[in-house]
C-alpha cells in the first residue's frame, strides 16, 4: 500500500518550487503551470486507475480508487482499503481484516506521502526531460520523464502525462530498477471540489469489533 502512496504521489501532484538549472528548460515551463494550477486549489478530488505489469511478464493486476486533498490533509480509496490523514495522526483501514493500523504524520521523515508533493520534493530529488506530445485517453498530453538524482531510488523512471489544454496530470507510467512497470490514469480531476474536514477523519468506534494497531 505504501508503494501505492507514493505512485499515486508521482501521479495526482507537482511542485510549487522552481526546478534547478540542470533540469529541461520546456519540461520546467511546463511543471511551472501545472504547478500554478494545483496550487490554486484549495482541494483537489480525483479517479484514478493503476495497473501493475511485472518484468517477468506473469503478474497483471488492476486497481481503481479515488483520491481528496485539502490541505495537507488526505484520503485515499482504493479497493479495499482507506489511507487516511488529518495532518496528525495517519489511519490504514484494512476492510477485509476489519483492522486499522495508526500511526503519527511526520512529513520529514516520511519519504512518500501525497503532500510532500507539494514541496520542494521534486527539484531536489529529479531530474526533468520532455519527451514530446502523446495521447492519453483521447488527450493530448505533453509528456515528461523523471529520473532520480538518488541512484538508491526505488523508481528508475517516471513519465507523467500533462494535459495540454488543462494543465494537469492525465496519467503516466513508472518503471522500477527491477523491471516492474505501473501505468496510472488520472479523471474526473476537481479542483476546488467540496470536501468536508470530517472526510480526513477516521473514528474506530464506528466499526464494530475492529481491531486497532497502534503504532504511535
Amino acid at each position: 500500500m505504501k508503494k501505492i502512496i507514493g505512485i499515486l504521489s508521482i501521479g495526482l501532484l507537482s511542485i510549487n518550487q522552481p526546478v534547478i538549472a540542470q533540469n529541461d528548460a520546456k519540461a520546467k515551463g511546463i511543471l511551472d503551470a501545472v504547478t500554478k494550477k494545483v496550487n490554486s486549489f484549495k482541494s483537489m478530488k480525483a479517479n484514478f486507475s493503476l495497473n501493475l505489469a511485472s518484468a517477468n511478464g506473469k503478474t497483471k493486476q488492476s486497481k481503481s480508487g479515488t483520491f481528496s486533498m485539502k490541505g495537507s490533509k488526505y484520503r485515499i480509496s482504493i479497493q479495499g482499503q482507506e489511507i487516511i490523514c488529518d495532518n496528525k495522526t495517519v489511519w490504514t483501514y484494512i476492510k477485509d481484516n476489519n483492522e486499522v493500523q495508526i500511526s503519527n504524520y511526520n512529513p520529514s521523515e516520511q519519504t512518500i506521502s501525497p503532500t510532500k508533493l507539494i514541496t520542494n520534493f521534486y527539484d531536489k530529488e529529479y531530474k526533468y526531460k520532455y519527451l514530446g506530445v502523446k495521447k492519453s485517453g483521447g488527450k493530448s498530453c505533453d509528456a515528461i520523464e523523471l529520473t532520480p538524482l538518488n541512484a538508491s531510488k526505488q523508481f528508475k523512471r517516471v513519465e507523467i502525462l500533462v494535459d495540454k489544454a488543462t494543465n494537469t496530470i492525465a496519467g503516466g507510467n513508472i518503471t522500477e530498477k527491477n523491471g516492474n512497470n505501473y501505468t496510472y490514469t488520472i479523471s474526473n480531476f476537481t479542483g476546488n471540489a467540496p470536501v468536508d474536514d470530517k472526510t480526513f477523519f477516521f473514528d474506530p468506534k464506528a466499526y464494530k469489533g475492529i481491531e486497532v494497531v497502534d503504532l504511535r
